[in-house]
């Protein structure tokens, strides 16, 4: 599957991640990777629940309080001012309304927006352990499970970076195959081009995977399709090791043992083996494992995810 900049998909993002100066103190929080270098490939939706629902700009801030699993968000000054339903209510109208993107990026800490770890002060005064969600994203969240959502602050790390933005693309290919309407033939397809991209991820949910569309003949496709799906992408949500993406890299050799020489073949394997032990990234024995097949290609092979689940000029396995 080639990916381009001619039809991008779509985002949402928390609008002080694009520079938006609509944080409590009238500031911003801008991300220069989203604003610059994701923008390249993806529209944004920018969105800030608390302005949307009429908290000024500057404002007094809000935190959570009470219950981490059922908080409040209250005023710092004015312990009155509550603004927990508001917030919730604001995240389930936006679940309905954004339901053309394929992923969210919101802002971490945030008491409206943080997906987790955000601060929830207990009657005492002091944070309790572990933290909760910002409301708005907990609401967001329970009605869109399987959406694809990270924090700016998490995506500074390379490979959490690559795994949200390949389960995005998974997400939004997901998407246009339910526009097309489901089949036993488009599952077990989509099924088949994940193979190795869950391989990586996760190789036991890889097979539990496999043998829920077993039972495919069985159900309803409509009513089996999001059961696997949800499956599907709490798998992606584990990020690749070197040791999982080192056995992938073999099992694609596999598909050449018939095709090349020996010296070819050691050359493969030492590359793998450097990649494996930390010496080079993942990039470099990818690049000459796509070399060798598009010398010697293979149906099977062209179709998988794995070998470009996103565009390769974000360039996003140069450091993996």
């Amino acid at each position: 599957m080639q990916h381009t900049n001619g039809d991008k998909l779509k985002l949402g993002i928390s609008a002080c991640l694009l520079g938006a100066e609509v944080r409590f103190n009238g500031g911003h929080k801008e991300s220069r990777l989203c604003s610059r270098t994701l923008a390249e490939h993806f529209d944004f939706v920018p969105v800030c629940p608390e302005v949307a629902i009429g908290l000024g700009t500057p404002r007094e801030p809000i935190r959570l309080v009470g219950d981490p699993q059922a908080p409040r968000a209250l005023g710092t000054v004015h312990r009155e001012r509550d603004v927990t339903d508001a917030l919730s209510d604001y995240g389930t109208r936006m679940a309905g309304e954004l339901h053309d993107i394929s992923g969210y990026i919101v802002m971490q800490k945030s008491p409206s927006c943080g997906l987790e770890r955000v601060k929830v002060y207990l009657e005492n005064g002091y944070p309790a352990e572990g933290g909760g969600t910002g409301l708005y994203t907990a609401a967001f969240c329970r009605l869109r499970p399987d959406l694809p959502v990270e924090e700016d602050g998490r995506l500074n790390d390379p490979v959490l970076r690559e795994n949200f933005i390949t389960r995005v693309y998974a997400y939004a290919e997901w998407q246009r195959l339910l526009a097309n309407g489901l089949t036993r033939r488009a599952i077990t397809d989509f099924h088949a081009r994940y193979k190795y991209q869950l391989m990586a991820s996760n190789p036991l949910q890889y097979k539990a995977l496999g043998r829920l569309l077993g039972e495919l003949g069985q159900h309803d496709p409509a009513e089996l399709g999001p059961c696997y799906f949800s499956q599907l992408m709490a798998a992606l949500k584990k990020c690749a090791t070197r040791r999982t993406h080192s056995n992938v890299l073999q099992h694609l050799c596999g598909y050449l043992k018939q095709a090349l020489g020996s010296p070819e073949k050691a050359e493969m394997q030492a590359l793998i083996d450097q990649y494996r032990s930390g010496i080079v990234p993942l990039v470099v024995p990818l690049t000459l494992l796509k070399h060798h097949f598009r010398q010697h290609p293979h149906p099977y092979i062209a179709r998988q995810a794995y070998l470009q689940p996103h565009p390769e000029n974000l360039s996003l396995r140069n450091a993996l």
